[in-house]
């Protein structure tokens, strides 16, 4: 019964702690309408600095143009997988930058047909003294685009552990939505901005179940879990957002509108710009971002185990430390360099010593400009007595996994092979195969 308890315990633990932020917001009650969730422009500078002159702008429609439908397991529904109200999101993302003002374009046959209800009621009732209807503003730019594809299951996967009747699982899927934006000239039909963002949605289930027989004909079961989804109207509305953030900001980089305060404020738009530009040229699909994180130069101390693996029997690991230099070659994903360090090998009752050993490697990072990646290595080197007797020429090979706590710290584990040209390091020839050490070990690598 108390691993029974045990079981339990854990399996909830780990559901509720993996998912915590929607497992305790599960509604119990219904609740009340709220204004909408708030995905307006972030960006300071627009917030900060406005236009000398808000521009008029039109838009007749800015609407879904996939035709996707949503993806269900058993094919699709006849329910739109984006939202058909493009228009209406991006005339409220062009109301809160507060440096455009957008006029109805959507519905203007709506609007021509109230206002002539209105003159002609006027002259109705008012005669030859009805005060005229006011101009309709015209707008100089108008906006034209959107949703341009929705791409499902770009991601899926998950994770899963079931031991003993307990179980814990995690699945994901993310999908895409990309939108584009562009700006029209009404005074000679010049496209004068093109604007392309993208945007993902998350959906995620987590699960945990227990499947127990506790007595006789006595089945225990319990199960728990979430679901999360991100809203595709939110996605559709933040990547609008974004579109309408970038278009200000690549129109005042390119003179077509001006804010106040002058030529700083627009040197200031053209550096958000490319800070912008380096930032999307320097990220792939899947948001990987190709940033070099890793400076040229680099030490890093480890310690770890060292075992033997020759003539006797029953190898005991034993401490060894080392201490390296590491050169990153123009390309990010090599570089070269070299060890030296001091470990102990010992078989129980047979063999005991101290050496000192040298390396130089030629290593290859698998993912270079990732916080976190696996890398290889080859190399050569030597091993000698702690008192320089008996050098033994070798070569190594070995895998590892670093971690950049910053772009100047990192955590690295490794394993190691090292291959003798010799068999007579533990003393003893015996057989044809040389003698050969395992290491293993972990440490700090600063760059500089």
């Amino acid at each position: 019964m108390k691993k029974l308890l045990l079981h339990t315990i854990v399996c909830v633990s780990f559901t509720l702690l993996s998912s915590c932020g929607a497992y305790f917001n599960q509604p119990l009650d219904t609740t009340r309408a709220r204004i909408g969730e708030s995905t307006s422009i972030h960006n300071n500078l627009i917030k900060e600095f406005l236009p000398v002159e808000q521009i008029i702008v039109g838009v007749y429609k800015f609407r879904d143009q996939t035709g996707q439908y949503k993806p269900t397991e058993n094919g699709s529904t006849f329910s739109t997988a984006v939202t058909q109200g493009g228009t209406s999101i991006l005339l409220k993302s062009l109301e809160e930058s507060k440096w455009f003002k957008p006029i109805e374009r959507e519905n203007i046959a709506n609007l021509l047909n109230e206002r002539q209800i209105i003159r002609s009621t006027r002259q109705e009732y008012q005669g030859t003294n009805s005060q005229k209807m006011p101009p309709l503003l015209f707008a100089g730019i108008i906006l034209e685009g959107g949703v341009v594809s929705y791409d499902s299951n770009i991601i899926t996967g998950g994770s899963g552990l079931r031991y003993f009747g307990a179980g814990v699982s995690n699945q994901y899927r993310q999908d895409r939505i990309t939108v584009y934006l562009r700006a029209v000239s009404t005074s000679n039909g010049q496209i004068l901005k093109n604007i392309y963002v993208s945007k993902t949605i998350l959906s995620q289930g987590i699960s945990a179940n227990l499947y127990r027989y506790v007595a006789l004909r006595r089945l225990l079961e319990v199960e728990t879990g979430v679901t999360k989804n991100e809203p595709a109207q939110l996605a559709v509305k933040e990547a609008i957002d974004k579109a309408v953030e970038q278009l200000i900001i690549e129109g005042v980089k390119d003179g077509l509108w001006m804010p106040q305060g002058g030529q700083p404020v627009v040197n200031l738009f053209k550096k958000e710009f490319e800070k912008e530009k380096n930032e999307a040229d320097n990220t792939l699909l899947f948001n990987r971002k190709q940033e070099v994180r890793r400076a040229r130069n680099s030490m890093s101390a480890t310690a770890g185990m060292s075992i033997i693996s020759g003539d006797y029997s029953n190898s005991v690991a034993k401490f060894g430390f080392d201490l390296k230099f590491k050169y990153l070659l123009n390309d990010p994903r090599f570089s070269f360099g070299g060890s030296v360090g001091r470990f102990e090998l010992e078989n129980e009752r047979a063999f005991k010593n101290t050496f000192l050993t040298s390396s130089l490697n030629f290593e290859y990072n698998i993912l270079p400009y990732d916080r976190f990646t696996p890398y290889l290595y080859v190399g050569i080197g030597s091993v000698v007595e702690k008192n320089l007797d008996n050098p033994i020429f070798k070569y190594q090979f070995g895998i590892g996994l670093e971690y950049l706590i910053t772009n100047k710290i990192g955590v690295v584990i490794y394993g190691e092979n090292n291959q003798l040209e010799s068999d007579n390091l533990d003393t003893l020839v015996r057989g044809k195969r040389n003698d050969f050490i395992w290491r293993m070990g972990a440490g700090l690598n600063v760059y500089f």
